[in-house]
């Protein structure tokens, strides 16, 4: 079967998003263990379940392009290179941590919404199933973030 340019720009999307969740599963660890401040003990709790969530993600993500046969990135160099979210500076209070997650989020919603629309395109109905599935997950919780940033 020969790559088309369409099939090779789904597997770049794909791939930037295993790059994605491999970065907010290690920034999620990271406001995990540093949060400190009055809301400490919810935030504590939340970051675990976001990251849990987030490898969830990534393992789903990686083994579709892997049933897809393309290879993932699988280091953390070449995920912080295609990565289009930042990684935590390690300077945040526990606002800007939330601030942070609902711009990351928002972020790769938009990306999901292009991915499902390359997917649907090459009638892959799974990867657009997929990243449908994902994206309304990270759309709770943004609407989570954005309440507790009282926006």
């Amino acid at each position: 079967m020969a790559k088309t340019k369409e099939k090779v720009q789904l597997t770049e999307t794909l791939n930037q998003q295993v790059a994605n969740f491999s970065v907010l599963y290690m920034k999620l660890h990271h406001y995990h263990w540093y949060v400190k401040g009055e809301n400490f003990f919810t935030l504590h709790i939340k970051f675990q379940e976001l990251y849990t969530e987030a490898a969830l993600h990534l393992d789903t993500i990686a083994e579709r392009m892997l049933s897809l046969g393309a290879a993932p990135t699988a280091t953390m160099k070449e995920q912080l290179e295609i990565s289009s979210i930042n990684e935590a500076s390690g300077e945040e209070s526990a606002q800007e941590m939330v601030q942070s997650l609902a711009d990351d989020f928002e972020h790769v919603c938009k990306e999901l919404t292009e991915g499902i629309t390359a997917a649907e395109d090459q009638e892959d109905q799974p990867t657009a199933d997929m990243f449908i599935e994902i994206r309304t997950s990270l759309e709770k919780h943004l609407w989570m973030f954005k309440a507790y940033l009282a926006e």
